[in-house]
C-alpha cells in the first residue's frame, strides 16, 4: 500500500509540474460525485495547447470496500457565452480497491462531458461545473462479490465540480 501511495504522489507530481510548464492558468478543488463510485476528488484543471486536462485523485467507500482512483481526462472546450462552457473528451482510470481484505487492481476507459461557469469574468476566482463521467473498468482480480451491487465493468457517476481558479 504504501509503495502504491509514493506512485500515486508521484505521478500526480509529474502531471502537475508537466502541465505548469505548459500553460500557467489553472484551477484546483474538489468534484464531489454519486453513481457507482461514491465519493469525493481532488481535482487539478489547466489549460493546454489550446484544450485542457483534468487530473482527479478520488476516494469512496460503500459497504465492506472502500477506493482510491486516479483519473486524467484531455477535454476539448467551448465556450456558450461569456463564463459558460461545455467540455468533452476522453478519459482513462487506475483504481484501487479494497474489500474484506483483499485488494483489487482496475484500469478503466471512458469519457467526461459537461458543463461549467467560471465566475474569473466576474471578479470571483471561482469555477463551477457539472458533469457525467461514463467509465469501463476491468479489474484484474475476482473479488467482484464485494463491490456495491456486484458491480464491475460499465459505470458512470455525476458530479460538481468546485476549483479555485489561478
Amino acid at each position: 500500500m504504501k509503495k502504491f501511495l509514493v506512485i500515486v504522489v508521484t505521478a500526480v507530481a509529474l502531471a502537475f509540474g508537466s502541465a505548469q510548464q505548459a500553460n500557467a492558468q489553472g484551477a484546483l478543488g474538489l468534484r464531489l460525485g454519486g453513481g457507482t463510485w461514491f465519493g469525493g476528488e481532488l481535482s487539478y484543471l489547466t489549460a493546454m495547447d489550446g484544450n485542457r486536462w483534468e487530473l482527479d485523485l478520488g476516494f469512496g467507500a460503500g459497504h465492506n470496500w472502500s477506493h482510491v482512483c486516479f483519473t486524467g481526462a484531455y477535454q476539448w472546450d467551448w465556450n456558450i457565452v461569456a463564463g459558460l462552457n461545455w467540455f468533452v473528451g476522453p478519459a482513462a482510470q487506475v483504481n484501487l480497491v479494497f474489500a474484506k481484505n483483499d485488494l483489487d487492481l482496475g484500469i478503466g476507459i471512458g469519457g467526461q462531458i459537461g458543463l461549467e461557469y467560471d465566475f474569473s469574468d466576474l471578479g470571483a476566482p471561482i469555477q463551477l461545473s457539472l458533469d457525467a463521467r461514463p467509465m469501463w473498468v476491468a479489474f484484474f482480480m475476482d473479488h467482484y462479490d464485494y463491490y456495491a451491487n456486484g458491480w464491475c465493468g460499465f459505470g458512470w457517476g455525476a458530479a460538481l465540480g468546485i476549483r479555485y481558479v489561478f
